[in-house]
C-alpha cells in the first residue's frame, strides 16, 4: 500500500505544478500517476535485498498513453517519491536522443521549478561518449606501438585516417584549463567518428583502477555521480549494455532500480540487437594477421615469451585454414539458395537449424577461437601484473598502451567464438529458435561473407536479466498495443504474467480534427508499377497550397520512382530522406513552410515515428500502403516459421498486429497537439476490402472517414 506521506507528496507536487504553469488537470495524466503509484506500491523495503536467484519479478506496468496525455510528468511524479522512500534509483531510459534531451532539459526542470519536490538528477552515458586520457596521451606522443593501435581499429584500419594532432592538442588544452570535461557531446563543435573513436575505450580495453589516469578519468567521475543521484536519465542501449554485462557495470544494480522505459515499443528489437552475434570471414582473416604483428611487437618488447608467440602462430595458421575451408563450404549455399539483391545474396537457415557439415566446422572454429580468447586474456592479465609490479616507469607506460589493444583483441575473439557457438549448438526443443543467416557481399570495394545469429524474441533475455531482477518497471509509449491488445508486446518482451496493462486514450478530438481518406485506386499495392503511377497521378490533385505534407513509403524503390516521375513543380518541393540527415531535413522543411514556399517530405519507416511537426508544419500525411514488415527479414522469417510450427497462422498472429501498430504510428504524425487539424490519405484499398484490413482500420483512432470518395487510376 502506498504510504500516506508518499501519496501526499505526489498529490501536493501535482497541484503545485499545475498552479505554477496555469494548467488544467488532465484526466488521463491523473489516471496514469495513480495507477503507476498503485502498482509500484507493492515494492517493499526489503525487496531490493532480493537477489537474481529468487527469480521473482518486480511489479511491471505497461501504460499506453495517447499523444497529449503528458506521460513524462506523470511517470516522474508517480515513481520518484516512492523510490526515494524505498532508497531506490529511478532509471529513465528513452529510445531517442531527442526525448532524452527533452526529459533532462525540459520535463525534469519544470517539475523541480514548479513544485517544492526536490530530487537529484544525473545523465548516464557509456564509455564511448567520454575521452580516455591514456588514449589521448598516446596519440599526442606517438611511438612504434601507436601504428599497431590504429591498425586494430575496425575491419578497415585505413578508414580512420591519420590522427589529427592539432585537434588532440586543442582538447588537451581545454582539459587542462577546465573548460571541457572529456564529454563528446560537450565539445565546442561536432566531432567525426574518425576523430573521436581513437580517443575511446570499451570495458575490455579499460584498466579501471590500474590505469595511471584513473583518478582523473571522466567516465568514472560521471559513473560516481550516478551513485549520488535519485534519478538517472539514460537510454535503452545503455541499459541493455549494462544488463548484458551482468548489471551494475555502468548503472546501479538492477535490484536497486525502478526502470522507466519511455518509447518502450523499441525495447524488444533493441534487446535482440544487443544479444545478436556476427562475424565477417575475410575481415577476421585480416584481423588475425594484424594480431600476429601485435604479438610480434609484444615479444620484441619482452612483454611475452617466445612460447606464447608460437602458440598464437599455431592457432593463427589453423584458423586461417579453417576460415578458408568455411568460405568454400558456404559459398555454394548462396549460389543454390541465396536471395540476390543489390550485389548481396542472403541465405537464412530454415528455423535456424544448421546442417551437420557446417556444425562440424563451426565446432572446430569455436574451439580454436575459444583458445585464442584464453591466450589473449592471459596476455592481458600479464600486462596488468606488469603495471602493478614493474619498477621501470617507461615499461609501465608501454604496458598501459598495449593493454587496450590486447583487451580489444580478447573481446573480439570471445565475440567470434560466440557466433560459432551459436552455429554449433541446437536450440532447446519447444523454445523459440535463434535466427541464423548469412550474407554474401560482392561489389567494387569488397568480397565478404557475413554470418549472423540473433534471438527471434527478446523474451528470455529480458526475463532473466531485467524482469526477474529489477525492483520494478514501467513501460510507456503512445503506441504499445496492436489491434487493441498487448499480446504482441507481451510475446516479444516476455513480460511477467502479473504485468499490469492500461490504455489511456489521447484527449484529442480525432473525429473533428482529422479525416482519413481511402481513395479508389483499382489496383493492389503488389502491382508496384500501377500503384506507383496512381500515386504520381494523385499527389498533384490531393496536395493543397500551402503544401506542408509528409509522404511515407514502405519501399525505398517506390519512393525513388515516385519522386522521379512527379511533375517538376511538385518534385522541386520534395525533401527526400535519402538526401539529408533527419534533423537537417526537418529544419529545412520548417524553414520552407515558414517562408510560404511549400514543402513535401518523402520518408521511410524511420519517419513514421519521432517526427514532430505540429500545426502548420504538417497538415497532410500520405501513406503509400499498409506498412507490413519486410517479408524477407531473417529474424521475422524464422519467427514466422516457428509460429507456424506451433499451429498458428503467422500472418494473423504477427504480420497483421505489427502492421496495425505501424499504421497507428504513421497516422499519428498528423495530430501533435490538441489544436492540430488535417488529413490522412492511405493509398491501399485492402484496409476496407480485406477482413484483416477492416481489423486494422478498427484499431486506428476514430478519425472521420472518407472511403472511395476520390478515384484515381
Amino acid at each position: 500500500m502506498l504510504a500516506d506521506e508518499v501519496k501526499d507528496l505526489i498529490q501536493a507536487s501535482y497541484r503545485q505544478l499545475l498552479k505554477s504553469r496555469d494548467l488544467i488537470p488532465r484526466y488521463g495524466q491523473r489516471q496514469m500517476i495513480a495507477e503507476i503509484a498503485k502498482q509500484l506500491a507493492v515494492i517493499g523495503p526489503d525487496d531490493s535485498e532480493a537477489g537474481a536467484d529468487d527469480a521473482v519479478s518486480g511489479p511491471v506496468c505497461v501504460i499506453e498513453a495517447g499523444t497529449g496525455t503528458g506521460k513524462t510528468l506523470a511517470y516522474l511524479l508517480a515513481t520518484i517519491p516512492l523510490a526515494q522512500a524505498l532508497n531506490l534509483k529511478v532509471v529513465i531510459a528513452t529510445a531517442t536522443v531527442a526525448l532524452q534531451e527533452q526529459v533532462m532539459l525540459k520535463d525534469i526542470p519544470e517539475l523541480q521549478d514548479g513544485s517544492d519536490f526536490q530530487f537529484s538528477v544525473a545523465l548516464a552515458k557509456g564509455r564511448g561518449r567520454y575521452l580516455c586520457l591514456s588514449k589521448l596521451d598516446g596519440l599526442l606522443e606517438p611511438n612504434d606501438s601507436l601504428q599497431a593501435m590504429m591498425d586494430l581499429y575496425g575491419d578497415d584500419p585505413g578508414s580512420y585516417g591519420e590522427p589529427d594532432s592539432s585537434l588532440y592538442q586543442e582538447m588537451l588544452d581545454a582539459l587542462t584549463d577546465g573548460s571541457w570535461e572529456g564529454d563528446r557531446d560537450d565539445w565546442k563543435r561536432p566531432l567525426s567518428d574518425q576523430d573521436w573513436r581513437p580517443l575511446t575505450v570499451d570495458n575490455a580495453q579499460c584498466l579501471g583502477a590500474r590505469c595511471s589516469n584513473f583518478r582523473q578519468c571522466y567516465f568514472f567521475k560521471a559513473r560516481d555521480s550516478l551513485d549520488k543521484a535519485d534519478v538517472i536519465v539514460s537510454n535503452h542501449d545503455l541499459v541493455l549494455s549494462d544488463l548484458a554485462l551482468g548489471g551494475g557495470a555502468i548503472l546501479p544494480e538492477p535490484e536497486q532500480c525502478i526502470y522507466i522505459f519511455d518509447e518502450a515499443h523499441h525495447l524488444p528489437v533493441k534487446s535482440n540487437n544487443h544479444f545478436a552475434v556476427n562475424t565477417r570471414i575475410r575481415a577476421t582473416r585480416g584481423w588475425l594477421e594484424r594480431n600476429g604483428d601485435l604479438l610480434g611487437q609484444l615479444l620484441s618488447d619482452e612483454f611475452i615469451v617466445a612460447k606464447t608467440r608460437e602458440q598464437y602462430t599455431g592457432l593463427q595458421e589453423a584458423l586461417l585454414q579453417r576460415l578458408e575451408d568455411t568460405w568454400l563450404l558456404l559459398q555454394p549455399l548462396f549460389q543454390e539458395h541465396g536471395d540476390f539483391h543489390d550485389n548481396r545474396s542472403r541465405f537464412t537457415f530454415p528455423l535456424g537449424v544448421i546442417p551437420a557439415e557446417i556444425q562440424d566446422i563451426a565446432s572446430s572454429l569455436l574451439a580454436d577461437f575459444s583458445r585464442l580468447a584464453v591466450l589473449l586474456s592471459g596476455i592481458a592479465d600479464e600486462l596488468k601484473i606488469e603495471l602493478e609490479e614493474a619498477s621501470d616507469l617507461d615499461r609501465k607506460q608501454q604496458a598501459e598502451q598495449f593493454f587496450p589493444l590486447v583487451g580489444s583483441a580478447a573481446r573480439r575473439a570471445e565475440a567470434t567464438a560466440a557466433l560459432w557457438y551459436s552455429y554449433t549448438h541446437a536450440d532447446n526443443p519447444g523454445s523459440p529458435p535463434t535466427a541464423r543467416w548469412m550474407v554474401y557481399i560482392e561489389d567494387d570495394s569488397q568480397i565478404e561473407m557475413l554470418l549472423s545469429a540473433s534471438p527471434v524474441l527478446a523474451a528470455e533475455n529480458l526475463k532473466e536479466k531485467l524482469w526477474e531482477r529489477c525492483a520494478g518497471a514501467v513501460l510507456t509509449s503512445a503506441t504499445l498495443s496492436a489491434l487493441g491488445s498487448f499480446e504482441l508486446l507481451t510475446l516479444r518482451a516476455g513480460l511477467p504474467e502479473a504485468t499490469f496493462y492500461l490504455n489511456i486514450p489521447s484527449p484529442f478530438d480525432f473525429g473533428n480534427a482529422a479525416t482519413l481518406s481511402i481513395p479508389k485506386l483499382s489496383c493492389e499495392p503488389s502491382d508496384t508499377e500501377k500503384h506507383t503511377e496512381v500515386i504520381v497521378t494523385a499527389l498533384p490533385q490531393l496536395l493543397e497550397d500551402p503544401i506542408a505534407a509528409l509522404m511515407l513509403f514502405s519501399s525505398r524503390r517506390q519512393m525513388q520512382d515516385v519522386m522521379q516521375r512527379l511533375p517538376v513543380e511538385l518534385a522541386d518541393l520534395v525533401l527526400c530522406q535519402d538526401d539529408y540527415q533527419k534533423a537537417q531535413l526537418l529544419k529545412y522543411h520548417r524553414q520552407r513552410v515558414d517562408q510560404g514556399e511549400g514543402s513535401l517530405i518523402f520518408g521511410l519507416a524511420s519517419f513514421a515515428e519521432g517526427v514532430d511537426l505540429p500545426g502548420k508544419y504538417c497538415t497532410h500525411v500520405l501513406i503509400a500502403k499498409i506498412p507490413f514488415a519486410v517479408p524477407n527479414d531473417p529474424i521475422e522469417t524464422t519467427l514466422s516459421d516457428w509460429v507456424e510450427q506451433q499451429g498458428k497462422n503467422p500472418f494473423i498472429t504477427l504480420a497483421v498486429p505489427d502492421a496495425a501498430f505501424r499504421l497507428v504510428q504513421a497516422s499519428g504524425r498528423l495530430l501533435r497537439s490538441e489544436a492540430d487539424t488535417g488529413r490522412i490519405t492511405l493509398f491501399d484499398e485492402r484496409i476496407v476490402t480485406k477482413r484483416y484490413g477492416k481489423q486494422i482500420l478498427a484499431s486506428l483512432p476514430p478519425y472521420r472517414q472518407e472511403v472511395f470518395v476520390e478515384s484515381y487510376g
